[in-house]
């Protein structure tokens, strides 16, 4: 993808460092000559794959869910570990959630929770790129990738499960602690594996994919005109050749355009065309429409879907965090879930909820006992040390707890996991060798996975 920066900026996480927000160029905003080369490779990958229908979507809590408020309660921890909420039971005997869960509460035989993953560190982005890239070579001082993400992996070896649509895709965009694509970049791979990104509120009036929009004026009665539509394309190639962002257009560029064009991809992006009462049931908000689109998308044939949840980053007034956020995860999580059953899609969509790292087990006081930057009310720092990790569908086990962490939410206490452990699990759910190999920068043969193994209890 070819991106310029912007001169607007996002929030700051607590390392300080702004986000900015990008633009991508190129042929019908996706970029024809990276396009192209996903087909390219994609042809020269397939022979790879299993053979599976099987697909994800993760939904990514960036900045890091405090594990004592969602999916490890510790109701008899002392209060400043247990936290402000209670603990309420859910439709699955022994497990119990945070009270802000009500609705995953009554959906729980549906899904698992990992609550022993760990991988020891606090920086948010050594945390992230363990948790999506599966090695935590990243750090506040030197943030950039050097791993592909595991979701870019699957884009390579195995392409979209239809053709039209993108294998990759991100609503409303690929970002890790605040970098886009950051970690959800392919690194070595390529550039053509990054995610597609939807960008825009999928929950605005007039939402609508800007990089599936007509190209250049063209009408889509036109594009249906393959005379029209190939005079076009010759305009569109000398137009481009004399910016010089393109040379030569081969079949591979036509198949770009193709997935540019597609009506399939079209009709998937069209979240206006779910009922309202659909629309309604998983949240009129970013996050529940994010969710919706992701179903929609895995439904007409992406392979990874991922939707971007950011904000979680609560050193101080944790409370207000919570009891706004984790009401909408509660009716996006529960509502995907009932909705990929009902349209026979559980068993063939794995569902992941996670982000880099959890919250310490201990509240802070929101003043100078927290971070430095703390300030408000008390709030949860940083704690890579154990988190929680919610795994649904795919065929993978519903109703379980998988692992524990000791009295107070510290260290994983029973079966302790690692990222590479769940990297193994979607692998195996996605059809995919975890010991296939890709060269990196250097020229030298990278193992897609370096450690772990399959969950076996979730199969």
């Amino acid at each position: 993808m070819f991106r310029i920066p912007l001169g607007s900026q996002s929030p700051r996480y607590c390392d300080g460092v702004t986000r900015r927000s990008f633009v991508q160029v190129g042929l019908a905003g996706m970029g024809a000559i990276s396009l192209g080369q996903v087909m390219q490779a994609r042809q020269a990958a397939a022979s790879q794959g299993a053979k599976k229908d099987t697909s994800l979507i993760l939904i990514w809590l960036d900045g890091g869910p405090s594990h004592h408020d969602t999916y490890d309660p510790k109701p008899d921890a002392p209060s400043e570990y247990r936290g402000i909420w209670r603990h309420i039971p859910t439709n699955v005997a022994g497990m119990d959630i945070g009270e802000l869960f009500p609705l995953q509460a009554k959906v729980a035989d549906k899904f698992s929770i990992i609550r022993s993953m760990h991988h020891d560190n606090g920086d948010h982005f050594t945390g992230g790129h363990w948790m999506l890239t599966g090695r935590g070579d990243a750090n506040g001082g030197a943030t950039a990738g050097k791993y592909p993400f595991f979701g870019s992996i699957a884009a390579k070896v195995l392409g979209s499960r239809q053709p039209g649509m993108p294998a990759l895709a991100s609503v409303p965009y690929a970002s890790s602690i605040g970098l886009r694509p950051g970690y959800f970049g392919a690194n070595y791979l390529g550039a053509e594996y990054n995610p597609f990104e939807t960008d825009g509120d999928p929950n605005a009036e007039k939402f609508q994919v800007a990089n599936l929009g007509a190209i250049g004026g063209l009408t889509m009665e036109r594009i249906g005109d393959r005379r029209t539509l190939n005079n076009d394309l010759d305009r569109i190639r000398r137009n481009a050749d004399r910016k010089g962002l393109i040379t030569a257009m081969s079949r591979f560029d036509q198949q770009a355009f193709d997935l540019v064009t597609s009506s399939q991809a079209r009709a998937a992006f069209d979240i206006q065309g779910e009922t309202p009462e659909m629309r309604e049931s998983y949240g009129r908000n970013t996050w529940g429409q994010s969710v919706l689109l992701a179903r929609r998308l895995v439904e007409a044939g992406s392979t990874i879907v991922t939707c971007h949840f950011g904000g979680w980053d609560s050193h101080w007034d944790h409370q207000s965090t919570m009891e706004s956020y984790l009401p909408k995860v509660d009716r996006a999580v529960s509502t995907l879930l009932t909705d990929l059953e009902q349209r026979d899609l559980l068993g063939k969509v794995m569902v992941v909820v996670c982000g880099e790292f959890s919250r310490t087990p201990k509240m802070n006081d929101g003043g100078n006992g927290g971070a430095p930057m703390s300030k408000g009310t008390p709030g949860r720092d940083h704690w890579g040390n154990a988190l929680s990790v919610l795994v649904a569908g795919g065929g993978l086990k519903g109703g379980q707890v998988i692992g524990a962490t000791n009295r107070r939410g510290e260290v994983p206490s029973e079966r302790p996991l690692r990222p590479g452990d769940l990297h193994h699990t979607i692998f195996h759910v996605l059809g995919i060798d975890p010991d296939v190999a890709f060269l990196n920068h250097a020229g030298r043969p990278v193992p897609a996975i370096d450690h772990g193994e399959v969950i076996r209890e979730l199969v």
